[in-house]
């Protein structure tokens, strides 16, 4: 984005603000009349389409505020909007005086865990669970019942057993704006995996009209009946406690404030903040090896993955205190081809060893990742390693295209060859080096693998066919390695239905695969990956090679 549009983007941003409070002046036209405004705004609506209208009403549409909105779809020209994204981000920055937007890209994570996590008929994005999670990140507290089943009410819902719908309660200790001890209800009556946030937590009550089935405590006891809850004109079917007193939570004035409150967007807590520092980046040499791979978060936004190999035996070590250290400094810079500024990021790696190990560390390698989200589009990228104690410096630069992915065709991700693949912590869903989704994924750069290894297979597919009568997708996935040099004799050759693979959907299916290689001689093979969708008739064939030591 543009940082020399910033003064005129804030000057419009407050213009639109004020809008009619600006009084109107000798020779100024006169002021559109009601209907006319409403057509203005119209046409101005029409020409937000593409990338402009993706970022407003998908990648932004829960904390974007009501007067930004509007002002946003009052801009005239392309560079006005493109300066007002970046100004919408930068007041968002919780660390103005460093080169990240950690808000920024903690967004776009929750959007990719989102659309991983909470997907049923529609985007995970989409869903009532999605759009708390993205506003306000994940909750302190979660009390899932995915099945359903059995039920012991809390007293302050009348108390006793009853069957239930699934549901999930969450609970957040504090919100800003909001409040303290925040619980939210989520149920899924209709048993679709779609958890509609609710007001009445009798809801997820399965037997709720059955007479006589699912009695509180106090209907039990014949102090109240069952038709008592449908008596209430606070908009629940809960049941009374027994003595009738009710905490103040379920009171439908702080339930209707609650609500309101909650799907507001979320405050904004840094103003006009100054732009970032452009740097230079200079050549030299030390050895080091750079991938890269993309991941669908929305139309308009995919995270790019960046990863650097290091070999250790590249750096120099020094000696302090009886350990052996070695330290190398990372940046990037992402920019268009037009050496416009999209990105920039900085960090250290560091190693740490003793004498008696110095050997084995000097034999291994250090491997750092940076992910960012992007709009689909030319790029440069712009590496620079410096080791800290060898005082070396390398290079890298390339052109970078980042894939577009429409929302009707058949398509797929980077197909990711790791050497890790394994379920993150509650706590670290969407956050941290190679996690991607729900999951940690560690590429392997160099592609080579010894025979007691297991080499992960990581690919998302998109926009499978949806089956009419069964709404689920139908299609397959065929494996097949070979040597390099004897592509027609298969050592794998395996088809998995779709359907079998954990999460499926029409949206997006997510390969995770870890494959024994001891079966392997050493050599050079190739896997290629046959993607099959019955209901379009169509398919793709994503592919990678690697070597077995």
């Amino acid at each position: 984005m543009r940082i020399r549009g910033m003064h005129v983007t804030v000057a419009l941003l407050a213009s639109a603000l004020v809008g009619s409070a600006v009084a109107q002046g000798p020779g100024e036209p006169a002021k559109l009349s009601a209907k006319e405004e409403k057509r203005r705004l119209e046409r101005l609506r029409k020409e937000l389409r593409g990338p402009f209208k993706r970022w407003l009403d998908e990648d932004v549409r829960y904390i974007i505020t009501p007067q930004e909105r509007r002002a946003f779809i009052q801009m005239a020209t392309d560079e006005e909007r493109e300066n007002f994204i970046e100004s919408f981000w930068m007041r968002r920055d919780p660390t103005p005086d460093t080169i990240e937007n950690e808000y920024k890209e903690e967004h776009y994570r929750r959007i990719a865990y989102a659309n991983d996590r909470f997907a049923s008929g529609i985007p995970g994005w989409r869903t009532d669970r999605g759009r708390i999670y993205i506003a306000y990140g994940p909750a302190d507290e979660v009390e899932s019942h995915p099945s359903g089943g059995q039920y012991q009410r809390p007293y302050e819902e009348g108390g006793g057993f009853t069957s239930t719908y699934p549901f999930e309660i969450w609970r957040y200790r504090w919100i800003e704006g909001i409040g303290s001890d925040i619980l939210l209800e989520f149920v899924d009556p209709t048993m679709t995996g779609e958890y509609r946030l609710t007001m009445d937590p009798s809801e997820k009550d399965a037997l709720l009209h059955v007479p006589g089935a699912g009695l509180t405590l106090s209907e039990q006891m014949g102090l109240t009946t069952k038709a008592d809850r449908f008596r209430r004109t606070d908009g629940t079917r809960m049941g009374m406690p027994i003595g009738g007193a009710q905490s103040i939570r379920y009171n439908q004035f702080e339930r209707l404030q609650l609500y309101a409150n909650i799907f507001k967007p979320p405050a904004v807590k840094f103003k006009d903040l100054e732009a970032i520092v452009n740097s230079t980046i200079d050549y030299d040499t030390l050895p080091y090896e750079a991938d890269i791979h993309f991941v669908r978060v929305t139309n308009n936004s995919v995270l790019t993955g960046i990863t650097v190999l290091l070999r250790n035996e590249n750096l120099v070590f020094k000696e302090e205190g009886g350990l052996h250290k070695a330290v190398a400094n990372i940046f990037g810079r992402i920019t268009t081809m037009t050496r416009r500024v999209q990105s920039t990021f900085e960090d250290t790696v560091s190693i740490t060893t003793t004498a008696e190990r110095m050997h084995q560390e000097v034999g291994r390698s250090s491997i750092y990742n940076k992910t960012l989200p992007l709009a689909p589009g030319m790029y440069r990228l712009e590496l620079v390693v410096k080791d800290l104690v060898g005082e070396t410096m390398g290079t890298y630069r390339t052109a970078m295209r980042v894939p577009e992915f429409d929302d009707e065709a058949l398509a797929t991700s980077s197909l990711i060859l790791a050497d890790k693949i394994e379920r993150v912590p509650i706590r670290s869903l969407g956050t941290g080096q190679f996690v991607i989704g729900s999951s940690k994924v560690r590429p392997r750069i160099d592609e080579s693998f010894k025979r007691e290894e297991k080499m992960g297979i990581y690919l998302q597919i998109y926009n499978l066919g949806q089956d009419e009568e069964t709404s689920r997708p139908r299609g397959d996935v065929t494996y097949q390695i070979a040597r390099l040099e004897t592509p027609d004799e298969l050592l794998l050759n395996f088809t998995e239905d779709v359907n079998a693979i954990r999460g499926a959907s029409s949206r997006q299916v997510v390969i995770e695969k870890l494959l024994p290689l001891q079966t392997l001689e050493p050599g050079q093979y190739k896997l290629n990956l046959l993607v099959q969708d019955r209901i379009k008739n169509e398919s793709l064939a994503p592919s990678a090679t690697f070597q077995v030591q």
